[in-house]
């Protein structure tokens, strides 16, 4: 992009971002400021201004205007450059009524450029940045761009790599955002969706991490899986130290129920009474042996005496099923804290240290979310101290529903406080526990029993076998999340009494802690005070376990007889439970149906900054979607970077002619079924992806026997070893095809020959079933109206391009794409749909699948 200003004598000024960037070498000085940026093709993107460089494009996505220009020509009218619309009159994007100020100095380059080439070659290199309003703070700030500059083309020497200009554009975006400090309670934010190719990776680290070490805060950058966490610290921030010759420190960040607890591990080693415990705690399902795993627990031991293990179940040498790890580890409400004895020894504490010494952090986004339900600062540095970077940020809204939903199975939970009174006796027979409180417990929990069992006989009542099948379950979703009177009376009370319930243990929990260790010191003898003190120990984790389901009870019962709150989004609420089992348990759940307030109160306003960034953000070519669901700051700043790749000269669209449409659910199945045979190529890499689990199995169990050998379905692997298989299948020259459900329709990696046919069954618009969507919708029908062009069709867009997404992974991959869905050409939204996918080569309703084949066909055309 060349940003023209009159009166340079043609030198061009590059920009990056959504900011004006600095001239690549010393320009006069001119007064003729206020300019447009205009992309080689002539189309105008947005206005700049020196002293105000908001704009409504980055500022206000929703407003922004394109406007296509015939000439690439600036005039200076009062005060402002404009560029000269289609009938040959000026645009109206003109800055008018501004005086112009100064123009600051340029970057001067520090050594002579030699040729034409070598300047071409360090101008690509080089990255641009706005300058800040205050000029107090322009000289560190100065600084850390040359420092970015510096480091960028060290990269680049050292990997041989060319300079990518949507890079260049994230890097300066991210810097010019995070580098401009808001009052208190508006740290910057800024968005940037990144194409496939761009390098995010590089950008966000490259931009935020000089800037937040200059002011003594963490960067603190949030993945979705700790798969993700582990890449970043162990290949590429490390490869990113070495080519820019960069010094800082970084840790991983994972939560505590990764790391082994020593205290536990003594205590099952020792065989003490509490262990008999352990199995209580957990529903009739666990296994038999459960808690008995000596031999596991001895090499453990010994692996951490001689330190060639630090307790970090993600290091150990074999991969440890759950019913294996579970005695071994605490959750935050059973861990002592500086008062254990072996805190000093601590795993969890031990890689906590490390991070109060790191530059940057790497969590992944349920850990972040977690420490901020739990206040900020619990596990990770106070939200006031970190800029945060979230990557494949589209999960965020989503995953902080999670963390503020609340499910309990009723008939599960009336088992499970019969079970407590069994711990009560025993901690009671050991004098763990004080008389007063053994007597309030045996008075609480067989109440809240029999009230579980009215509740389970009541959901009884009120369940319909009918209702909606959603994750295998029939659901019952309560319209606009009102539950029906008679639950929310009961509710009530089974709120209080959880209370009190949770109230109750958390006495006992500080009494143990009160009588465990001495701040980490360990305790020796073989008097009472120690027996006192070894039984508080053991039986901590186990009152921290009983406080821990109180407190998810009382939140669950609390959601139901608060009800919703006037003019704001509802809870979803709803019940589950198995078809056609009258005997089965009930699940009885609710669920925030937007994320914007929880994130608004203890993330936008609270963080010194945040970055979000993924391959998909925004849906239509807007960000309203993620703005509504995340809540997002009216100041955050938005940048939308094209993939580099070639689309359409590498991929191909092809929408088939079907003669019906996905709801005509056997039709449509037939078609895919009698097809995929002649548009699969036997010997090559494709993935499948279903809408529906049902449609899926339908399809592969009507495939020829040959085909069907070929096809690795989703419910037979875990996802690691089916990719695995995959990719070996090709490697020796065999074909293969995924089938796949939606968590296949992205973070999934098939370069090259792995992937080169992505078949999609149909639009992915949201499950219909699914209680939090649907509540969503029927809110949004109420309240503000059409639910589906407001929430739905932004929604199918975004997982349509996510799906799309899969074929190309670097820039020299190429194949196809089919679509079994032909309202992406016949509907009206389907223009809209086909303008937010990339642009590749499209082939509309060409070949017809709707016909049977050989005689069937000819029987037809007779």
């Amino acid at each position: 992009m060349i940003l023209f200003q009159q009166g340079l004598q043609g030198l061009p000024f590059f920009a990056s971002g959504s900011r004006f960037a600095q001239p690549l070498e010393a320009a006069p000085q001119v007064n003729q400021l206020p300019a447009l940026l205009v992309t080689d093709s002539g189309q105008f993107l947005r206005k700049f201004d020196w002293n105000n460089r908001r704009h409504d494009r980055t500022r206000n996505p929703q407003k922004a205007n394109r406007h296509q220009c015939t000439k690439t020509t600036t005039r200076q009218l009062s005060g402002s450059a404009q560029c000269e619309s289609p009938s040959g009159g000026p645009s109206s994007a003109g800055v008018r009524g501004r005086t112009p100020s100064p123009k600051p100095t340029g970057t001067y380059l520090r050594r002579p450029l030699n040729s034409a080439r070598q300047m071409a070659t360090h101008r690509s290199q080089l990255l641009y940045f706005s300058q800040l309003s205050q000029p107090g703070r322009r000289t560190a700030v100065d600084s850390l761009k040359k420092q970015i500059q510096s480091d960028y083309r060290r990269i680049l020497d050292a990997r041989g790599f060319r300079p990518r200009q949507g890079q260049r554009r994230m890097i300066a975006e991210i810097f010019n955002t995070l580098a401009e400090q808001g009052e208190e309670g508006k740290g910057p934010v800024c968005v940037v969706e990144a194409g496939t190719g761009t390098g995010k990776t590089l950008a966000y680290l490259l931009a935020g991490l000089p800037l937040a070490m200059e002011r003594g805060l963490k960067l603190v950058v949030a993945t979705v899986t700790v798969a993700l966490q582990e890449q970043l610290v162990n290949k590429d921030i490390p490869q990113i130290l070495e080519d820019a010759e960069l010094q800082f420190d970084c840790a991983l960040a994972k939560g505590r129920g990764r790391y082994l607890c020593r205290l536990k591990l003594e205590n099952l080693l020792r065989g003490d009474d509490s262990r008999a415990a352990l199995r209580d705690l957990f529903d009739e399902d666990a296994p038999a042996d459960y808690g008995k795993d000596p031999q596991l627990w001895e090499e453990m031991r010994r692996e951490l005496e001689a330190g060639r293990w630090k307790g970090d179940r993600d290091d150990w040498k074999e991969p440890l099923a759950q019913n294996r790890w579970q005695p071994l580890t605490v959750r935050r409400g059973e861990c002592l804290g500086s008062r254990c004895r072996l805190f000093g020894k601590c795993c969890f504490y031990d890689a906590r240290r490390d991070l109060d010494q790191a530059d940057c952090i790497v969590a992944n986004q349920d850990l972040v979310l977690t420490d901020l339900a739990l206040g900020g600062g619990a596990v990770l540095p106070a939200p006031e101290e970190c800029i945060y970077v979230f990557d494949e940020a589209h999960h965020l809204p989503e995953k902080s529903n999670r963390h503020f939903a609340h499910s309990i199975r009723v008939r599960a939970e009336a088992d499970w406080l019969e079970r407590c009174e069994t711990i009560v006796r025993r901690m009671s027979e050991q004098q763990v526990l004080e008389p007063g409180a053994v007597k309030e417990l045996n008075t609480l929990l067989p109440e809240l029993r029999s009230r579980l069992q009215m509740a389970w006989l009541l959901l009884q009542d009120i369940r319909q076998p009918d209702g909606d099948s959603y994750r295998d379950r029939v659901t019952q979703t309560f319209e606009l999340g009102k539950a029906p009177p008679e639950l929310c009376d009961l509710a009530d009370p089974l709120a209080k009494l959880f209370g009190q319930l949770e109230d109750r243990l958390d006495r006992v929990r500080a009494d143990l802690r009160e009588r465990s260790g001495d701040d980490g010191e360990e305790s020796g003898g073989d008097g009472d005070a120690y027996v006192e003190t070894g039984a508080a120990e053991s039986w901590f984790p186990i009152a921290g376990n009983l406080y821990d389901r109180a407190m998810a009870n009382r939140a669950l019962w609390d959601s139901y007889a608060a009800g919703n709150e006037a003019g704001a989004a509802p809870r979803a609420r709803w019940l589950s439970f198995d078809k056609d089992d009258g005997e089965a348990d009930i699940s009885i759940s609710s669920s925030p149906v937007l994320a914007a307030e929880n994130l608004r109160e203890s993330l936008w306003q609270r963080c010194a900054g945040a970055v979000l960034t993924s391959a998909t953000l925004s849906a239509l070519g807007e960000f309203s979607m993620l703005n509504m669901r995340a809540g997002l700051p009216e100041h955050a700043a938005y940048l939308s970077i094209p993939s580099p790749f070639p689309f359409a000269e590498a991929a191909s669209l092809e929408v088939p002619r079907m003669g019906c449409e996905p709801r005509e659910t056997q039709r449509h199945t037939d078609c895919i079924i009698r097809s995929l045979p002649r548009l699969l190529d036997p010997k090559a890499g494709s993935l499948m992806l279903f809408s529906s689990r049902v449609q899926m199995h339908d399809v592969l169990a009507a495939l020829p026997e040959e085909w069907r050998k070929r096809v690795l379905c989703q419910d037979d692997h875990q996802k690691f070893e089916l990719l695995r298989r995959h990719c070996a299948r090709i490697d020796k020259g065999k074909g293969s095809v995924i089938f796949g459900l939606a968590s296949f329709a992205e973070g999934i990696d098939l370069p090259g020959n792995y992937c080169t046919h992505v078949l999609i069954a149909k639009i992915p618009f949201p499950v219909p079933s699914d209680p939090v969507e649907r509540t969503l919708a029927d809110w949004f029908d109420k309240e503000q109206g059409n639910s589906f062009m407001k929430l739905s069709l932004p929604q199918a867009a975004f997982r349509l391009k996510q799906a799309c997404g899969r074929l190309l992974r670097n820039e020299t991959d190429s194949g196809r794409i089919t679509l079994f869905d032909e309202r992406i050409a016949r509907k009206f939204y389907g223009k809209g749909l086909l303008e937010s996918l990339p642009p590749f080569r499209r082939e509309m309703l060409q070949d017809d699948i709707s016909l049977p084949e050989r005689a069937d066909a000819q029987d037809l055309v007779r």
